[in-house]
């Protein structure tokens, strides 16, 4: 998530961190220390950032999607940003603040694999429900393709995407229920390389 990350928080120093906003009020840098794999200067820095770039504190859904646009151009980020924003979105009330956007931030830039494979599952679970259905997977893998352009080389149709999605689902339905469990996910890509590459795109997506 690097260059959107970036928007948000450009690369200046800052002695101290001014944690007066208009409608949100961080929490203390210190609890955040503890919260995210940051360091205080690092949390710093990104705080003006994110205050220059959303005074009010907060980030919304179409500016989290006018971000991700401005890094993609190519193709059409609404739909994966849509995705993305719900996972950062902790209490679902529509917006980010600073705490959730680090916590976030720090669990795909410096999380472990298993950090990162929990934040992907819950990316696919759409609903919230506690497992993955293959509508579901294939509506985030669309998004992934839609995100990456509509002209990739080789040329990917939608038939393309529907086999691959049913692939690597049929790979991970251990019991053949038709819903993916958060062990049979975990469990598959612990043990598939390639499977773990494909279900973490987001590292290369985000960076």
């Amino acid at each position: 998530m690097g260059n959107v990350a970036e928007k948000l928080y450009p690369d200046n120093d800052l002695d101290d961190m001014d944690l007066q906003v208009s409608r949100c009020k961080p929490e203390g840098i210190n609890s955040l220390v503890k919260k995210t794999k940051f360091s205080k200067k690092e949390l710093q820095i990104m705080y003006r950032g994110f205050k220059q770039e959303c005074p009010s504190g907060i980030v919304n859904e179409d500016t989290f999607k006018e971000i991700y646009a401005q890094f993609f151009p190519q193709g059409d980020a609404a739909s994966y940003a849509h995705y993305v924003f719900r996972t950062f979105d902790q209490d679902h009330n529509g917006s980010i603040t600073f705490e959730e956007f680090v916590i976030g931030l720090s669990v795909l830039s410096r999380g472990t694999l298993q950090d990162k494979l929990n934040w992907a599952f819950n990316l696919y679970d759409t609903n919230q429900d506690g497992c993955i259905s293959r509508d579901e997977m294939l509506d985030v893998v669309t998004s992934i393709y839609e995100l990456m352009g509509r002209f990739p080389e080789p040329v990917i149709d939608e038939h393309t995407i529907k086999d691959h999605v049913d692939r690597v689902f049929r790979k991970m339905d251990h019991n053949k229920d038709g819903v993916i469990s958060m062990e049979e996910f975990m469990d598959t890509c612990l043990q598939d390389e390639a499977i773990t590459k494909a279900m973490t795109v987001f590292d290369t997506v985000m960076g």
